[in-house]
């Protein structure tokens, strides 16, 4: 045999399409009347295998729960607990500051944990789409069993309804249609026709002598003769696709990653001088546990224990925001990943377009008409030379609408919506129905088209019942039916313009019928192709007058009666042009990739200004012959990409992120799966998409709109600025923390000024609280007017670090000054020093809110949260003060009136520098202060 086993691939595999059926059958060594024998199946499945999908092993909940422990951060504060412990049993004491620390590390493991535990789900959703029972017939005799268990070789009944349970060649098809949106992302059923040969550069969509794993039935019967199954189907390479691709940190996790690395090293090294000069102090010497006690002190110190916290919690609101509107985000950090995003590769049909086909033209002998409306709901107006039609006048485009309702299998439905809104006047007003339909999106335009003219289905069939049909198959590319009207007969034929006037010898106007002369057959022609060039699907419709029902309905379809073309697209959807425009105003490149026509693809890409006129598109043909540097070139310039393979996706995405893109890549088909797994951002549909184009996203648009995708760009731009915000405010802080305790031993005093447990009360409540509310700042103007910033750049970049450290210093040095004014004077000033440090950072956060205005030049309505915040925290830092358990508990003492205010008036003094680096700035610039903020929204 030469079908390659699962699992292993064999370059010398039939190209099964490029194969008649009898050599099909031939290479599969099968029956083509009575299928495989009981000692072939069991020979074939053993060496095959089941007919399944396989899954490669990942981390188990155990692994994932301790890779939360190799954080360097957290590794520190591990060891700062354990040596913490150790000082606190040999001194008898409950090692308080040992457990707390160890809880923080906890809390911030389980964190990590809740965000990466969430089991892997994309391919038991591909698993779905396998038929749990076939009809296969085996040694002459057709019999059910478990689609598992089937081998190439098979012959199996393929009805209407039934999902495909393996590639294979199709035996036989009798008005057999096939929707294949799961493979191909495009919704409009495919005819399928067994008896034909393609060439081998056949794309997936067009190969309608195949049927592929996991598509559907929705039309008439066929056999298939299986030729390939589990892995070696083309739902299996999507599955293979998809598991190969691995996970890569995102901008977050890279820059939180980088300031562990910065601060951990940082502290140790200020650690090693510390110890260094207070051992080499001549008579002053500490003794080497006060310097122990010093290092785990300013290690507690240099981690933000609180910021793993506040950064969830920000991105938990991050995701909220955007659900309403209409994004639901599955993984925490790609709420501030979006906020990165450079390029977005977006799917044509239902994303940039409606997903629903609408009638814009229908041209007469006489006139052209234009059609008004949008998606399937029947209102809208007919247009000739700019003014609205009168029906009445209008017999030419009456006979069009009434051939297409004739000649139509669909159905358009009105659901009347229950009364929401009452009438003060009648009592209850109904809401307007809601409009669905039945059957080909193709025929149910040309249904809506027809009812904006009030002519509809049902009351038209009633009047005038069909007796007779042949229905539309790939071979006539036309549909024909006869109906009754009276006492007489018509038939009616709609299809491919070009074969419906073949069969036309004369033409209908406003007036009557005419002869056909050439030069309108090639007007009709011209005008057909002038349509199709813009993107438009064109039908022809004919008629004829009958004497009575036909015995040979084909025999008929001939000296017809060409009634008119009738022009139709899946219309952009109206906000999809402005977000393409604000796109292209962020700096975001916008790109198209679909499994739709060139010529389709590309007119849309024009309206929509994705692309201009002189643009090109490149389809699936051409990328499946360029090489990995010809694609690279190919993605600098190329902006639309039509007719593409799953693996074409996935190589597009690849090439951008090579060329230092940060890719976000839209989806809804099981063959958009491997794509957004490997886009930094991957989007799936919600209304369209597929269970496995979810499971594979890390977000999910609700109302499937390109739209929404800009919108939740412009929520990740604010989620990032705000993360710098607080952690500009947190980081500055903790530099002078780690500052004064560091000072302490070194300007020779014995007694640390922090305890662990103080540092760690400054690192969760004082700083966590307004760290949160500055997490809450409304966006700030201009967000969408400008270019990403380079998603490689480093958390302390534009000035953040340089910023950090600067405050840093200044808090160390207010705070040791007063350190050094009280330390003789006053017995607490320990908890002198802990008032001061955490009144300071409350005033840093008022001070923090923006880079450029004073803080009186701020609105304090728009972000009310941090007056509560910094109101709440005070009140706790004053309770730690003047409540005796918690006294005791974190070891401070009660200060009187004029020892707080000396607190106070030194933490000030942080606050006034922050602000008159501002002016420097300010006058250094010659800026002035930006527009006031708006007040906040909620």
């Amino acid at each position: 045999m030469m079908i390659p086993a699962a699992g292993s691939p064999d370059s010398s595999a039939p190209v099964w399409h490029t194969l008649t059926l009898a050599t099909t059958a031939q290479k599969l060594q099968t029956d083509p009347d009575r299928g495989l024998t009981a000692q072939q199946v069991a020979q074939r499945q053993q060496e095959y295998g089941p007919n399944e999908l396989i899954a490669t092993s990942g981390r188990s909940r155990w692994q994932v729960l301790l890779d939360q422990f190799t954080n360097i951060m957290l590794l520190m504060l591990i060891a700062v607990a354990a040596v913490s412990a150790a000082l606190a049993l040999e001194e008898g004491e409950f090692p308080k500051d040992a457990l707390a620390i160890l809880l923080i590390v906890g809390l911030n493991g389980g964190l990590g944990y809740l965000q990466e535990s969430r089991a892997e789900k994309a391919l038991a959703a591909l698993k779905k789409l396998a038929s749990p029972t076939v009809r296969v017939e085996r040694d002459g005799l057709w019999q059910e069993i478990p689609a598992g268990k089937l081998v190439p070789g098979d012959r199996v009944l393929l009805e209407a309804g039934v999902q495909i349970p393996a590639d294979g060649r199709l035996a036989e098809a009798v008005n057999l249609q096939v929707r294949e949106a799961a493979l191909t992302g495009e919704a409009v059923s495919v005819v399928k026709q067994a008896d034909c040969v393609l060439p081998a550069d056949t794309e997936l969509g067009e190969r309608r002598n195949m049927a592929f794993m996991g598509t559907e039935v929705v039309q008439g019967r066929g056999i298939l003769l299986v030729t390939s199954t589990g892995m070696r189907t083309e739902l299996g390479k999507v599955a293979t696709l998809l598991q190969s691709v691995e996970s890569e940190p995102t901008p977050l996790q890279r820059r939180m990653s980088q300031l562990g690395n910065v601060l951990v090293f940082g502290s140790l090294a200020l650690v090693v001088v510390v110890v260094v000069v207070g051992l080499l102090q001549a008579g002053t010497m500490a003794p080497f546990t006060s310097l122990l006690e010093t290092s785990l002190s300013m290690a507690v110190a240099v981690v933000p224990e609180g910021l793993p916290a506040v950064i969830t919690v920000t991105l938990a609101i991050g995701t909220q925001r955007m659900v309403r509107r209409h994004a639901l985000i599955r993984r925490l950090p790609a709420v501030e990943t979006l906020g990165s995003v450079t390029t977005i590769c977006s799917d044509k049909t239902g994303t940039l377009t409606e997903n629903k086909m609408v009638v814009t033209d229908i041209v007469t002998a006489s006139r052209h008409y234009y059609v008004t409306g949008t998606g399937y709901i029947p209102q809208g107006s007919f247009y000739c030379t700019g003014e609205p039609v009168d029906l009445q006048r209008a017999p030419d485009l009456l006979a069009v609408l009434r051939a297409t309702v004739f000649c139509n299998d669909a159905l358009l439905q009105a659901n009347i919506q229950p009364a929401r809104v009452r009438n003060p006047r009648s009592g209850v007003s109904s809401s307007p129905p809601s409009w669905s339909i039945l059957g080909d999106p193709t025929e149910a335009a040309l249904l809506v088209a027809a009812a904006k003219a009030n002519l509809h289905k049902a009351s038209l069939q009633e009047q005038c019942p069909r007796v007779q049909e042949l229905p539309f198959s790939s071979e006539r590319k036309r549909m024909s039916v006869v109906i009754q009207e009276s006492n007489s007969y018509r038939v009616y034929v709609k299809g491919s313009p070009e074969l419906v006037l073949e069969r036309c010898d004369r033409i209908q106007n406003a007036e009557g019928w005419h002869w056909l002369s050439e030069k309108a057959r090639q007007d009709i022609l011209d005008t057909n192709n002038q349509m199709a060039a813009q993107g438009t699907r064109v039908l022809g419709v004919a008629t004829l007058d009958l004497e009575g029902i036909p015995s040979n309905l084909e025999e008929v379809e001939q000296n017809l009666i060409w009634l008119g073309l009738v022009g139709m697209h899946d219309a952009p959807r109206p906000e999809a042009r402005e977000a393409v425009a604000r796109c292209h105003e962020a700096g975001i490149r916008t790109l198209m990739i679909t499994g739709d026509h060139q010529l389709t693809a590309v007119a849309i890409a024009r309206d929509l200004g994705i692309i201009g006129p002189e643009d090109r598109a490149v389809d699936g043909r051409t990328l499946s012959r360029l090489s990995a540097d010809e694609l690279l070139q190919t993605v600098q310039t190329v902006n639309v990409y039509a007719r593409v393979a799953p693996e074409h996706k996935l190589r597009i995405v690849q090439a951008l992120q090579k060329q230092h893109q940060f890719v976000a890549m839209t989806g809804d088909g099981v063959n958009d799966a491997p794509a957004l797994r490997q886009a930094d951002i991957g989007i799936a549909m919600g209304i369209t998409g597929t269970d496995v184009s979810k499971e594979a996203s890390d977000m999910v648009l609700l109302d499937d709109n390109f739209a929404t995708i800009v919108a939740a760009i412009e929520e990740g731009r604010v989620v990032y600025s705000n993360i710098r915000r607080f952690v500009k405010y947190i980081l500055g802080s903790n530099i002078g923390e780690v500052l004064t305790v560091a000072a302490a031993p070194i300007l020779g005093l014995e007694d640390v000024p922090l305890s662990p447990l103080q540092i760690l009360w400054m690192n969760l409540v004082t700083d966590g609280l307004p760290a949160l509310a500055l997490a809450l700042e409304p966006a700030e103007p201009g967000v969408m007017q400008r270019a990403p910033f380079n998603p490689k750049e480093s958390i302390f970049a534009r000035g953040l670090g340089a910023y950090m450290v600067r405050i840093g210093v200044v808090f160390a040095i207010t705070t040791i000054t007063m350190m050094l004014i009280v330390e003789n004077s006053i017995p607490h000033w320990r908890t002198m020093v802990f008032t001061t440090l955490c009144v300071a950072q409350m005033g840093h956060a008022v001070s923090v809110r923006s880079n450029k205005k004073l803080i009186i030049e701020t609105n304090p309505l728009s972000n009310p949260y941090l007056f509560w915040a910094v109101l709440a925290t005070l009140l706790l830092q004053f309770a730690l003060l003047y409540v005796p358990f918690l006294r005791s508990f974190f070891g401070t003492e009660e200060l009187t009136r004029s020892e707080l205010w000396i607190c106070i008036g030194f933490s000030t003094l942080v606050m006034v520098w922050v602000e008159l680096e501002k002016l420097y700035s300010r006058w250094r610039k010659g800026s002035q202060p930006p527009p006031s903020e708006p007040a906040a929204t909620t």
